[in-house]
């Protein structure tokens, strides 16, 4: 399970998250909900393992992580996956979509797997694959983002407002994907309480109430 227990987190004199905890099982899916500047990206950051908490542990599959970003373990940077609200400050403008999918496993000098599998679980159809992001649709970039996420096989997926910039076609495929993959853990971060209700396992709302930010189930 990924774990994070007691998570604080500042930026200069700002306290973003302040003793968060929350436990993620494969195969459940759980709604954070909370208004914007409530912390939610920034803990989504922290569990994603590309920002270090001030203080507070986390912990992956019994793993208590030590070391974030690219000092972190490769399997663990593997395991737990995020795909952030806006694709195009997300994907490298420069590449490919199909490059951009299999960045992960090259950055991590993995051979690639089957990319035209791995675009088809997402509804990308092969020639999308060879335009860049400015060429293709916002829905369809984030499909990419999806398939970017999915090819390293994590076990736990985060959403941070996955759907919002999407069509409501778009943002359904797309859960559904998502909802398919066997035993994924997901935590879907969204301001839309009636989708997280309906999708999700458990809601936990996250509270911008001075000085602590605090979860409480919903």
């Amino acid at each position: 399970m990924l774990s994070a227990d007691s998570v604080t987190k500042t930026y200069g004199r700002t306290l973003a998250v302040d003793r968060a905890s929350l436990v993620l099982r494969p195969g459940t899916r759980i709604g954070l909900v909370g208004p914007s500047g409530s912390g939610k990206s920034t803990l989504a950051r922290v569990l994603a393992l590309l920002e270090p908490p001030d203080t507070g542990a986390l912990t992956i599959d019994g793993q208590r992580v030590s070391t974030w970003g690219v000092r972190a373990p490769r399997v663990l940077r593997h395991r737990v996956q995020l795909i952030f609200q806006s694709p195009r400050l997300s994907v490298d403008p420069r590449l490919r979509i199909r490059d951009a999918i299999l960045e992960p496993l090259r950055a991590s000098g993995i051979a690639p797997r089957d990319l035209a599998a791995a675009a088809e679980r997402v509804g990308l159809t092969p020639d999308l694959l060879d335009r860049h992001p400015h060429e293709v649709s916002e829905g369809q970039l984030q499909r990419a983002c999806l398939a970017r996420a999915l090819i390293v096989r994590p076990r736990y997926l985060i959403c941070d407002e996955l759907s919002s910039m999407l069509d409501v076609s778009t943002q359904a495929a797309l859960l559904e994907t998502i909802a398919a993959v066997p035993d994924l853990g997901v935590l879907l971060i969204t301001h839309d309480r009636v989708l997280a209700e309906a999708w999700c396992d458990d809601i936990l709302s996250i509270a911008t109430a001075s000085p602590v930010t605090t979860l409480d189930g919903g």
